[in-house]
């Protein structure tokens, strides 16, 4: 993949792709170049995955999965917050990946789906059930006491740890398969682990939104209901005010 880059006196653009090929120098190289009479360093800065053209901020150097120089607010120019960023950001990835097919597969099974099943909440005394089974304790302040103790208990553990990458990447118990042992097979995996979280985050935002037009539904009804009339319904229903087309 070739890159424009541009002399620091201004000359001319040049394509130097076999400086920009190495991992080291996949974002930034600086390679000595000739200006007239005397030698001249450029750096050679690739513009950012996410946005052809667009620079990328210089403190996504791409050595994070998934880091392709996205950052429009420059939220991440404070290191600290930038790895505060990466930490909330994959543990957020993980709870959505959860979060998706546990909405899914009770709708598909005909269980109900994820807006109605926290009904029973509301109810005084309610009982809490999983795929249509009563859940052991399943009372509200049951749960929430054991739910506080428990990410309580979790998130203090982690908090303790003081490496950066232990804190994202336990390992241990939480790689009973030994997949860390293979640190490219690691970093190949870790990099779909984050893509596949922020496409989880993206359809579990698409779920609320859903919920919020058609209150009651689930994602799957609206799945069906879209497909037996894709011209009618749709994201234009929620967009477009009611009689401006004609049915």
């Amino acid at each position: 993949m070739a890159a424009n880059a541009f002399m620091s006196c201004g000359v001319a653009a040049v394509v130097c792709p076999s400086v920009l090929s190495s991992s080291k120098s996949k974002f930034a190289a600086s390679v000595p170049v000739a200006g007239g009479a005397t030698n001249t360093t450029a750096r050679f800065t690739m513009t950012a995955d996410w946005m052809p053209g667009e620079p990328r901020p210089p403190y996504l150097d791409g050595s994070a999965p998934g880091d392709f120089g996205f950052d429009p607010l420059r939220l991440g120019e404070v290191p600290e917050n930038l790895e505060r960023y990466k930490e909330s950001e994959l543990i957020h990835c993980r709870w959505a990946m959860l979060a998706v097919p546990g909405i899914l597969i009770p709708e598909a099974l005909g269980l109900g789906n994820w807006v109605k099943a926290q009904e029973w909440a509301a109810i005084p005394g309610g009982q809490a059930t999983y795929l249509g089974n009563p859940v052991p304790w399943g009372t509200l302040p049951t749960i929430l006491v054991i739910e506080f103790l428990a990410i309580a208990f979790v998130e203090h553990q982690r908090s303790m740890e003081k490496d950066p990458e232990k804190k994202k990447y336990p390992g241990g118990a939480f790689d009973p398969l030994g997949y860390s042992k293979d640190p490219e097979k690691l970093h190949e995996l870790k990099v779909k682990e984050i893509k596949n979280g922020r496409l989880a985050l993206l359809a579990f935002v698409g779920f609320c939104v859903q919920q919020s037009a058609y209150p009651g539904t689930g994602p799957l009804e609206n799945l069906a209901t879209h497909l037996a009339d894709p011209w009618h319904n749709n994201i234009g229903d929620v967009i477009i005010p009611k009689g401006i087309f004609p049915n």
